[in-house]
């Protein structure tokens, strides 16, 4: 299902945020693990993903360093840094509440 921009807009770093806590990951890694973890739900180009990784870095949420194996291409690897698990709980809790509060709304339950 393609989503209204408006509908995602300020979740998307709640997404990445929640991959990042899970495993450290490069860019092309989270697009995947995002797209796994949400059964496909959830898909980021590159051209979205990495402006938000910026701006996730320059808040403090995040912390990304140069990765150098022999034999690969240099990757930037992202690790959720305190401030960005306060904020993915804090996140987290206003999902669920906003979940409940839709599901009230629209008459279905909150237990998929």
């Amino acid at each position: 299902m393609k989503f209204d921009r408006e509908l995602l807009k300020g979740t998307t770093e709640t997404f990445i945020l929640a991959v990042v806590a899970a495993q450290p990951s490069h860019g092309y890694q989270l697009v995947k693990q995002l797209k796994l973890k949400s059964e496909g739900i959830f898909q980021l180009g590159e051209g979205t993903l990495y402006p938000i990784l910026y701006k996730l870095e320059t808040k403090g949420w995040i912390k990304g360093k140069w990765d150098e194996c022999a034999g690969m291409r240099r990757r930037r690897v992202y690790r959720i840094t305190p401030a960005g698990r306060r904020q993915l709980t804090a996140r987290s809790e206003q999902w669920d509440e906003l979940v409940r509060g839709m599901a009230l709304l629209l008459g279905g339950s909150i237990n998929a």
